[in-house]
């Protein structure tokens, strides 16, 4: 009788891990109040509170303090002994747009046909059902910025929280920026670290690059390219200054945010030549600018600042971007815009590790030049501040959305970081996904306790 118990137990074990990850669903929304207790508070802006208290109503942070003490009959959650982090955020990102890198076309929505799309919204697109999506929660990061990818002009993004039945309960702030994608400057081969091709190749040479035009210099043909963008973004303006139109035009009307400063233009780009191009945009069009890339800004992060182009580091555990970097540079870069003053946030863009590795990054970051809660500012409040969302997220401060992680050891450490409890706007969410499954699976299959 006993091992037919054993044997009902592991088939009800099996079941419930295949049928798990179909089962966990978004949590209803936080009524009433909440305390979470005792725990060492990183407030997100390089405060830290031993033994603090968090007092949380309604989804909404209440206070943080070492003298809380929680009302009688509310619920309490003890973190003492452990680590309290606002939610982590993931800047620019294609989470619920592509579910299998470089594999199954079928799984994809990130790129739309054309090259100048801004009238495209990545938020209708966004897959809640993204099994993804779990297992960056079960890392800590509760929010994402879903940016469309293709062409000239890519579309609009939207920040999203990532426990969500539908992409309209998904939706934190919608559109908050156009993303434009510069072309290069140099034609180089390979990737990151690779070399740099001569200007006027051979026709059949050139086309091997994309260079096209019979091996027209790649500075020529970028310098074209950009004078086309700004002829759009013209047109965009004569058109936005008139009082009626005859006929509309939705990508003319789809940048109009870009012009009364409600959006941010992301201009993607690495190279010193594109974060100059993105300057001038700037000058010309008034625009608030956002470089995303920009693995060369450290070349020129007092230019930057000078100018207030907010950066978005998109991956740090990488090659140099040229031969002649230091082998360590993309550790470096953050440390040295922070000493430029520079607003910035890291990012994991790295497609085979699926965006988990955000606050690792920050980590390494941590080692070469900034502090830990510099590191950590980097994917949290500066990452709301760069979005938009820093008045409603981003810190543990009072009359903030209580999105909030807590952890058993630090959080930018790969060895001890270990999110036990995650709220979203007060729900405390669920951080079971398939991975964690899978490995509770083959525990089981090889009997390790």
């Amino acid at each position: 009788m006993k091992k037919i118990f054993i044997n009902i137990s592991a088939l009800l074990l099996m079941v419930s891990i295949t049928k798990a990850q179909e089962t966990i669903y978004p949590a209803p929304a936080n009524k009433g109040k909440f305390y979470i207790k005792n725990g060492t508070v990183h407030i997100g802006n390089g405060q830290v509170l031993e033994n603090a208290t968090i007092e949380v109503s309604n989804g909404k942070i209440v206070s943080v303090g070492t003298n809380i003490n929680p009302a009688s009959g509310a619920e309490v959650f003890d973190a003492t002994g452990k680590q309290v982090y606002p939610g982590l955020i993931l800047p620019s990102s294609d989470l619920g747009l592509k579910e299998i890198a470089n594999g199954v076309r079928g799984s994809n929505d990130h790129t739309e046909i054309g090259d100048y799309n801004p009238s495209i919204r990545s938020i209708t697109a966004y897959n809640t059902d993204s099994r993804v999506i779990r297992t960056l929660l079960a890392n800590g990061i509760l929010l994402a910025n879903i940016a469309p990818e293709g062409g000239t002009i890519s579309g609009s993004s939207s920040v999203v929280q990532l426990d969500a039945w539908n992409w309209e309960d998904a939706a934190y702030k919608m559109e908050n920026g156009i993303h434009l994608r510069l072309p290069s400057f140099v034609a180089r081969f390979g990737r990151r670290g690779g070399f740099t091709l001569p200007a006027n190749l051979p026709p059949d040479i050139a086309a091997r690059f994309g260079l096209g035009g019979g091996g027209a210099d790649a500075g020529k043909q970028a310098l074209d390219k950009l004078e086309e963008i700004k002829s759009f973004f013209r047109q965009a303006k004569a058109y936005l200054a008139e009082t009626s139109h005859k006929e509309t035009n939705l990508k003319f009307e789809a940048v109009k945010g870009l012009f009364d400063k409600k959006q941010k233009l992301f201009i993607h780009g690495d190279q010193v030549k594109q974060m100059l191009a993105a300057i001038d945009i700037a000058k010309e069009f008034g625009f608030d600018v956002v470089m995303v890339g920009a693995s060369e800004s450290y070349h020129i992060a007092d230019l930057l600042k000078a100018n207030n182009i907010a950066v978005i580091l998109n991956q740090e555990h990488a090659l140099p971007a040229t031969e002649d970097d230091d082998i360590d540079q993309p550790f470096k870069t953050p440390a040295a815009l922070q000493k430029a003053g520079v607003l910035f946030a890291l990012n994991d863009a790295f497609d085979e590790a699926r965006y988990r590795n955000l606050s690792f990054n920050a980590g390494t970051a941590a080692t070469y030049g900034l502090t830990k809660e510099e590191a950590l500012q980097a994917i949290t409040l500066n990452s709301a501040k760069i979005l938009g969302v820093d008045a409603t997220t981003g810190s543990i401060e009072a009359g903030k959305d209580a999105n909030i992680i807590i952890a058993d050891g630090d959080i930018l450490d790969m060895k001890t970081s270990n999110v036990s409890t995650a709220f979203i706007q007060g729900r405390k969410v669920s951080l079971d996904n398939k991975q964690k499954e899978l490995y509770e699976k083959y525990k089981y299959k090889y009997g390790i306790k």
